[in-house]
């Protein structure tokens, strides 16, 4: 005979549905998304807070490996970046990597005195 007896026979009853194997996917989706998605997103947050609070006199790294003060802010998005002595670039915020020097915020009090008298504190 040309048919062969496994085409003749009939096919057996599929497995029934379980849902147990719906939980394990939903878990591998959690996992995949606490070790892969959550800290990527930590790091971008971080990312945008440093480049928007980058300011006059922080030393910076650009994405091509500059490094550079910056000598200007200019507008929201951009800095102007001294790179060599005279040489100055314009870079966009977004490609800053790293932020290695911070410098410390101007205070309030323009008169220049950080409230101690000059005669030392004590009294003799």
């Amino acid at each position: 005979m040309l048919i062969s007896p496994a085409f003749a026979q009939a096919t057996g009853e599929g497995q029934p549905f379980d849902p147990g194997f719906l939980v394990m996917i939903g878990l591998l989706f959690v996992i995949m998304y606490v070790f892969m998605f959550r800290p990527q997103q930590k790091r971008a947050k971080q990312h945008r807070e440093m480049i928007s609070a980058v300011r006059r006199g922080d030393t910076v790294v650009t994405q091509g490996g500059l490094i550079g003060k910056v000598s200007k802010v200019v507008g929201d998005d951009e800095v102007m970046v001294e790179i060599a002595e005279g040489v100055r670039v314009r870079i966009v915020k977004t490609t800053l990597t790293d932020v290695r020097g911070k410098t410390e915020p101007v205070s309030s009090d323009s008169s220049g005195s950080s409230g101690k008298s000059g005669k030392g504190g004590k009294d003799s």
